[in-house]
Protein backbone atom coordinates (compact mmCIF):
# COMPACT_ATOMS: atom_id res chain seq x y z
CA UNK A 1 0.00 0.00 0.00
CA UNK A 2 1.19 3.37 -0.90
CA UNK A 3 -0.38 5.61 1.71
CA UNK A 4 -1.46 5.22 4.72
CA UNK A 5 -5.60 5.20 4.58
CA UNK A 6 -6.61 8.96 5.56
CA UNK A 7 -8.65 9.20 8.50
CA UNK A 8 -12.43 9.11 9.14
CA UNK A 9 -15.01 12.02 7.46
CA UNK A 10 -16.42 14.35 8.56
CA UNK A 11 -20.28 14.13 9.16
CA UNK A 12 -21.93 17.52 9.20
CA UNK A 13 -23.57 16.69 6.59
CA UNK A 14 -25.75 13.34 7.36
CA UNK A 15 -27.81 14.21 9.92
CA UNK A 16 -30.98 13.69 7.80
CA UNK A 17 -32.49 13.27 4.82
CA UNK A 18 -29.22 12.25 2.78
CA UNK A 19 -29.18 8.91 5.75
CA UNK A 20 -32.02 7.84 4.03
CA UNK A 21 -30.48 7.72 0.87
CA UNK A 22 -30.97 4.19 1.59
CA UNK A 23 -27.52 2.75 1.65
CA UNK A 24 -28.84 -0.88 2.17
CA UNK A 25 -30.65 0.11 -1.14
CA UNK A 26 -28.23 1.68 -2.54
CA UNK A 27 -25.95 -1.31 -1.80
CA UNK A 28 -28.61 -4.04 -3.63
CA UNK A 29 -28.75 -1.93 -7.04
CA UNK A 30 -24.92 -1.86 -6.79
CA UNK A 31 -24.70 -5.70 -6.70
CA UNK A 32 -26.55 -6.14 -9.74
CA UNK A 33 -24.82 -2.82 -11.54
CA UNK A 34 -21.87 -3.91 -10.47
CA UNK A 35 -21.62 -7.41 -11.21
CA UNK A 36 -22.41 -7.00 -14.69
CA UNK A 37 -19.20 -5.13 -14.69
CA UNK A 38 -16.78 -7.10 -12.96
CA UNK A 39 -18.30 -9.53 -15.72
CA UNK A 40 -17.03 -7.77 -18.44
CA UNK A 41 -14.12 -8.94 -20.22
CA UNK A 42 -13.57 -5.19 -20.91
CA UNK A 43 -12.59 -4.38 -17.40
CA UNK A 44 -8.99 -4.50 -16.24
CA UNK A 45 -7.74 -5.30 -13.33
CA UNK A 46 -6.23 -2.67 -11.40
CA UNK A 47 -4.48 -2.69 -8.06
CA UNK A 48 -3.10 -0.64 -5.37
CA UNK A 49 -4.42 1.95 -3.11
CA UNK A 50 -6.02 5.55 -3.76
CA UNK A 51 -7.60 7.57 -2.21
CA UNK A 52 -10.54 9.77 -2.70
CA UNK A 53 -11.33 13.12 -1.27
CA UNK A 54 -15.15 14.36 -1.80
CA UNK A 55 -17.46 16.85 -0.72
CA UNK A 56 -20.59 14.20 -0.94
CA UNK A 57 -22.50 12.79 1.63
CA UNK A 58 -20.39 9.93 3.43
CA UNK A 59 -23.04 7.79 2.76
CA UNK A 60 -23.12 8.29 -1.18
CA UNK A 61 -19.52 8.59 -0.98
CA UNK A 62 -19.26 5.04 0.70
CA UNK A 63 -21.90 3.52 -2.12
CA UNK A 64 -19.32 4.78 -5.17
CA UNK A 65 -16.52 3.33 -3.43
CA UNK A 66 -18.40 -0.13 -2.75
CA UNK A 67 -19.85 0.32 -6.18
CA UNK A 68 -16.79 0.84 -8.20
CA UNK A 69 -15.11 -2.37 -5.44
CA UNK A 70 -17.33 -4.33 -6.82
CA UNK A 71 -15.60 -4.27 -10.42
CA UNK A 72 -11.87 -3.07 -9.18
CA UNK A 73 -11.79 -5.58 -6.16
CA UNK A 74 -8.17 -5.08 -5.69
CA UNK A 75 -8.33 -1.73 -5.45
CA UNK A 76 -8.22 0.19 -2.00
CA UNK A 77 -10.35 3.53 -1.56
CA UNK A 78 -9.26 5.55 1.50
CA UNK A 79 -12.26 8.57 1.75
CA UNK A 80 -11.74 11.74 2.98
CA UNK A 81 -15.24 13.80 3.04
CA UNK A 82 -15.56 17.26 4.46
CA UNK A 83 -17.53 20.74 2.91
CA UNK A 84 -15.82 21.62 -0.57
CA UNK A 85 -14.79 24.51 0.88
CA UNK A 86 -12.98 22.54 3.79
CA UNK A 87 -11.48 19.83 1.73
CA UNK A 88 -9.88 22.40 -0.41
CA UNK A 89 -7.99 23.92 2.30
CA UNK A 90 -6.69 20.34 2.94
CA UNK A 91 -5.49 19.62 -0.27
CA UNK A 92 -3.30 23.17 -0.42
CA UNK A 93 -1.78 22.20 2.49
CA UNK A 94 -0.97 19.34 1.64
CA UNK A 95 0.41 20.70 -1.44
CA UNK A 96 2.27 23.57 0.28
CA UNK A 97 3.73 20.21 2.57
CA UNK A 98 4.95 18.59 -0.54
CA UNK A 99 2.67 15.64 0.02
CA UNK A 100 -0.52 15.72 -1.52
CA UNK A 101 -2.58 12.36 -0.68
CA UNK A 102 -6.02 12.68 -2.68
CA UNK A 103 -5.86 10.81 -5.99
CA UNK A 104 -9.40 11.59 -6.98
CA UNK A 105 -11.19 14.68 -6.09
CA UNK A 106 -15.06 14.96 -6.33
CA UNK A 107 -16.12 18.35 -5.34
CA UNK A 108 -19.03 20.72 -5.53
CA UNK A 109 -18.55 23.21 -8.65
CA UNK A 110 -16.41 23.37 -11.44
CA UNK A 111 -15.08 26.87 -10.07
CA UNK A 112 -13.78 24.61 -7.77
CA UNK A 113 -11.68 23.17 -10.04
CA UNK A 114 -10.89 26.37 -12.14
CA UNK A 115 -9.12 27.41 -8.88
CA UNK A 116 -7.11 23.85 -8.47
CA UNK A 117 -6.10 24.03 -12.40
CA UNK A 118 -4.73 27.26 -11.40
CA UNK A 119 -2.43 25.84 -8.85
CA UNK A 120 -1.43 23.04 -11.36
CA UNK A 121 -2.88 20.64 -8.89
CA UNK A 122 -5.15 18.04 -11.77
CA UNK A 123 -3.48 15.99 -14.39
CA UNK A 124 -5.76 15.84 -17.56
CA UNK A 125 -7.18 12.56 -18.46
CA UNK A 126 -9.65 12.43 -21.18
CA UNK A 127 -12.15 9.30 -19.97
CA UNK A 128 -13.14 6.93 -22.77
CA UNK A 129 -16.61 8.10 -21.49
CA UNK A 130 -17.03 11.49 -21.93
CA UNK A 131 -18.95 11.05 -25.17
CA UNK A 132 -21.67 10.71 -23.50
CA UNK A 133 -22.21 13.41 -21.91
CA UNK A 134 -22.78 17.11 -22.72
CA UNK A 135 -19.85 18.75 -24.09
CA UNK A 136 -20.87 21.84 -21.50
CA UNK A 137 -19.67 20.14 -18.88
CA UNK A 138 -16.63 19.05 -19.73
CA UNK A 139 -13.37 20.73 -18.72
CA UNK A 140 -11.59 21.64 -22.69
CA UNK A 141 -8.66 21.07 -21.16
CA UNK A 142 -9.69 17.47 -20.00
CA UNK A 143 -8.95 18.54 -16.38
CA UNK A 144 -12.38 17.67 -15.18
CA UNK A 145 -15.73 16.28 -15.62
CA UNK A 146 -19.14 16.99 -14.53
CA UNK A 147 -20.78 13.82 -12.82
CA UNK A 148 -24.56 14.73 -11.99
CA UNK A 149 -26.60 17.93 -12.66
CA UNK A 150 -27.55 19.46 -9.19
CA UNK A 151 -29.67 22.40 -9.00
CA UNK A 152 -30.51 24.72 -6.10
CA UNK A 153 -34.50 24.40 -6.37
CA UNK A 154 -37.01 26.61 -3.64
CA UNK A 155 -38.43 23.79 -0.81
CA UNK A 156 -41.37 24.28 1.59
CA UNK A 157 -42.93 22.74 4.18
CA UNK A 158 -46.26 21.24 3.05
CA UNK A 159 -47.64 21.81 6.49
CA UNK A 160 -46.72 25.26 6.65
CA UNK A 161 -46.75 26.37 3.06
CA UNK A 162 -50.48 26.10 1.45
CA UNK A 163 -50.06 28.67 -1.48
CA UNK A 164 -47.10 26.84 -3.47
CA UNK A 165 -45.18 29.67 -5.08
CA UNK A 166 -43.36 29.99 -8.21
CA UNK A 167 -40.54 32.18 -7.97
CA UNK A 168 -37.74 32.94 -5.84
CA UNK A 169 -39.57 36.32 -4.50
CA UNK A 170 -41.07 34.17 -2.03
CA UNK A 171 -38.51 34.53 0.14
CA UNK A 172 -37.88 38.18 0.51
CA UNK A 173 -41.54 38.60 0.93
CA UNK A 174 -43.14 39.76 4.60
CA UNK A 175 -44.96 35.97 4.58
CA UNK A 176 -41.84 34.35 5.12
CA UNK A 177 -40.39 36.89 7.65
CA UNK A 178 -38.03 34.51 9.58
CA UNK A 179 -39.20 31.39 7.95
CA UNK A 180 -35.97 30.78 5.58
CA UNK A 181 -33.25 28.74 5.65
CA UNK A 182 -30.05 28.58 3.45
CA UNK A 183 -26.75 27.57 3.36
CA UNK A 184 -23.58 29.09 3.84
CA UNK A 185 -21.13 29.69 1.02
CA UNK A 186 -18.29 30.07 3.62
CA UNK A 187 -18.85 25.97 3.65
CA UNK A 188 -20.40 24.91 1.29
CA UNK A 189 -19.19 25.15 -2.40
CA UNK A 190 -22.52 24.36 -3.64
CA UNK A 191 -23.50 27.39 -1.93
CA UNK A 192 -20.42 29.62 -2.85
CA UNK A 193 -21.36 29.06 -6.81
CA UNK A 194 -24.99 29.65 -6.00
CA UNK A 195 -23.93 32.51 -4.24
CA UNK A 196 -21.32 34.23 -7.10
CA UNK A 197 -24.58 33.51 -9.77
CA UNK A 198 -27.06 34.78 -8.00
CA UNK A 199 -25.55 37.63 -7.12
CA UNK A 200 -24.39 38.30 -11.22
CA UNK A 201 -28.25 38.00 -12.17
CA UNK A 202 -30.53 40.59 -12.88
CA UNK A 203 -33.26 40.80 -10.74
CA UNK A 204 -31.54 39.19 -7.65
CA UNK A 205 -28.13 40.74 -6.97
CA UNK A 206 -26.69 41.38 -3.82
CA UNK A 207 -29.85 43.30 -3.11
CA UNK A 208 -31.49 39.94 -2.82
CA UNK A 209 -29.04 38.47 -0.03
CA UNK A 210 -29.90 41.76 2.01
CA UNK A 211 -33.11 41.28 1.36
CA UNK A 212 -32.69 37.91 2.90
CA UNK A 213 -30.95 39.03 5.91
CA UNK A 214 -33.78 42.09 6.48
CA UNK A 215 -36.23 39.09 6.51
CA UNK A 216 -34.20 36.88 9.25
CA UNK A 217 -32.90 34.05 6.75
CA UNK A 218 -31.05 31.60 9.07
CA UNK A 219 -27.92 30.23 7.98
CA UNK A 220 -26.76 26.95 8.15
CA UNK A 221 -23.22 25.47 6.97
CA UNK A 222 -24.97 22.82 4.52
CA UNK A 223 -27.87 21.45 2.37
CA UNK A 224 -28.62 18.54 4.89
CA UNK A 225 -28.83 21.11 7.49
CA UNK A 226 -31.56 23.09 5.47
CA UNK A 227 -34.13 19.81 4.72
CA UNK A 228 -33.69 19.57 8.46
CA UNK A 229 -35.11 22.74 9.42
CA UNK A 230 -37.91 23.03 6.50
CA UNK A 231 -38.54 19.29 6.77
CA UNK A 232 -38.70 19.54 10.41
CA UNK A 233 -41.39 22.99 10.84
CA UNK A 234 -38.22 25.26 12.19
CA UNK A 235 -38.44 27.09 8.48
CA UNK A 236 -41.03 27.02 5.79
CA UNK A 237 -38.48 27.54 3.03
CA UNK A 238 -35.12 26.67 2.09
CA UNK A 239 -32.70 27.46 -0.91
CA UNK A 240 -31.51 23.67 -0.95
CA UNK A 241 -30.06 21.32 -3.38
CA UNK A 242 -33.12 19.37 -5.44
CA UNK A 243 -32.39 15.45 -4.64
CA UNK A 244 -32.00 16.66 -0.75
CA UNK A 245 -35.16 17.56 -0.65
CA UNK A 246 -36.59 15.08 -2.76
CA UNK A 247 -35.22 12.39 -0.91
CA UNK A 248 -36.55 13.58 2.50
CA UNK A 249 -39.58 14.02 0.86
CA UNK A 250 -39.64 9.98 -0.70
CA UNK A 251 -38.72 9.21 2.83
CA UNK A 252 -42.31 10.33 3.82
CA UNK A 253 -41.37 14.27 5.61
CA UNK A 254 -43.61 17.03 4.54
CA UNK A 255 -41.52 18.99 1.75
CA UNK A 256 -41.74 19.48 -1.23
CA UNK A 257 -40.05 21.65 -3.91
CA UNK A 258 -40.24 23.58 -7.23
CA UNK A 259 -37.80 25.20 -9.70
CA UNK A 260 -38.69 28.29 -9.35
CA UNK A 261 -39.67 30.37 -12.76
CA UNK A 262 -36.28 33.12 -12.78
CA UNK A 263 -34.16 29.63 -13.18
CA UNK A 264 -31.78 27.91 -11.05
CA UNK A 265 -27.96 27.81 -10.23
CA UNK A 266 -26.57 24.50 -11.11
CA UNK A 267 -23.33 22.69 -10.00
CA UNK A 268 -22.24 19.74 -11.67
CA UNK A 269 -19.75 17.81 -8.86
CA UNK A 270 -17.01 17.31 -11.33
CA UNK A 271 -14.18 14.82 -10.93
CA UNK A 272 -10.40 14.95 -11.86
CA UNK A 273 -7.45 13.49 -11.16
CA UNK A 274 -4.42 15.03 -8.83
CA UNK A 275 -1.21 15.65 -10.83
CA UNK A 276 0.89 14.17 -7.68
CA UNK A 277 -1.44 10.54 -7.80
CA UNK A 278 0.90 7.64 -7.37
CA UNK A 279 -1.43 4.93 -8.68
CA UNK A 280 -2.57 6.77 -11.84
CA UNK A 281 -4.33 3.55 -13.97
CA UNK A 282 -6.64 3.34 -10.70
CA UNK A 283 -7.51 6.83 -10.68
CA UNK A 284 -8.46 6.60 -14.45
CA UNK A 285 -10.50 3.30 -13.99
CA UNK A 286 -12.03 5.26 -10.99
CA UNK A 287 -13.32 7.95 -13.33
CA UNK A 288 -14.51 6.03 -16.00
CA UNK A 289 -16.45 4.06 -13.53
CA UNK A 290 -18.21 7.31 -11.97
CA UNK A 291 -19.06 8.60 -15.76
CA UNK A 292 -20.18 5.06 -17.12
CA UNK A 293 -23.73 3.96 -17.47
CA UNK A 294 -23.64 1.83 -14.71
CA UNK A 295 -21.85 4.24 -12.46
CA UNK A 296 -24.83 6.97 -13.48
CA UNK A 297 -27.31 4.43 -13.05
CA UNK A 298 -25.73 3.68 -9.63
CA UNK A 299 -25.69 7.74 -9.03
CA UNK A 300 -29.77 7.55 -10.14
CA UNK A 301 -30.44 5.36 -7.34
CA UNK A 302 -28.82 7.31 -5.02
CA UNK A 303 -31.15 9.96 -5.90
CA UNK A 304 -28.60 12.09 -8.27
CA UNK A 305 -29.43 13.49 -11.86
CA UNK A 306 -27.28 11.47 -14.03
CA UNK A 307 -25.07 13.58 -16.22
CA UNK A 308 -24.80 11.28 -18.98
CA UNK A 309 -27.04 10.72 -21.86
CA UNK A 310 -29.83 7.91 -22.01
CA UNK A 311 -29.64 7.73 -18.35
CA UNK A 312 -32.97 9.01 -17.12
CA UNK A 313 -32.98 11.84 -13.46
CA UNK A 314 -35.19 10.03 -10.42
CA UNK A 315 -38.96 10.34 -10.22
CA UNK A 316 -39.69 13.79 -9.00
CA UNK A 317 -35.89 15.71 -10.34
CA UNK A 318 -35.81 17.41 -13.58
CA UNK A 319 -33.47 16.28 -16.14
CA UNK A 320 -30.30 18.08 -17.77
CA UNK A 321 -32.48 19.03 -20.87
CA UNK A 322 -35.74 20.16 -18.75
CA UNK A 323 -33.44 22.30 -16.18
CA UNK A 324 -33.72 26.36 -16.78
CA UNK A 325 -30.07 27.11 -15.87
CA UNK A 326 -28.86 30.34 -14.23
CA UNK A 327 -25.05 30.84 -14.80
CA UNK A 328 -21.99 33.23 -15.06
CA UNK A 329 -19.06 33.01 -16.35
CA UNK A 330 -16.58 30.63 -14.65
CA UNK A 331 -13.15 32.85 -14.75
CA UNK A 332 -15.17 36.24 -13.28
CA UNK A 333 -16.71 33.41 -10.27
CA UNK A 334 -13.11 31.86 -9.66
CA UNK A 335 -11.40 35.43 -9.43
CA UNK A 336 -14.19 36.91 -7.21
CA UNK A 337 -15.39 34.14 -4.92
CA UNK A 338 -13.44 35.09 -2.16
CA UNK A 339 -14.81 39.17 -2.37
CA UNK A 340 -18.14 37.48 -2.60
CA UNK A 341 -18.10 35.31 0.25
CA UNK A 342 -16.84 38.25 2.10
CA UNK A 343 -19.79 40.13 1.18
CA UNK A 344 -21.72 37.15 2.25
CA UNK A 345 -20.23 37.71 5.52
CA UNK A 346 -20.57 41.36 5.56
CA UNK A 347 -24.15 40.89 5.10
CA UNK A 348 -25.00 37.94 7.34
CA UNK A 349 -21.91 37.73 9.36
CA UNK A 350 -19.88 34.43 10.03
CA UNK A 351 -22.01 31.06 9.48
Amino acid sequence: MKRALIGASLAAFTSFGLMGCGADNVQEQMNTSANGAANSDAIEQETGSLSFYTSQPDADAEALVEGFNEAYPDIDVSIFRSGTEEVVSRLLAENEAGAIQADVLLLADSVTFEGLKEYDLLMPYESSEINAIPSDFIDPDHMYTGTKIMPTVLAYNTNLVQDIPTSWDVLTSPESFGKTTMPSPLYSGAAAYNTGVLSRTDGFGWEFFEALSENEATIVQGNGGVVQAVAGGDSAYGMVVDFVAANAKQQGSPIDLIYPEEGVPVITEPIGITAETENEEAAKAFVDFVLSAKGQELSVEIGYTPIRDGVAPPEGLQSAADVDVLSSDLSDLLNTRESDKEQFRTIFGDH
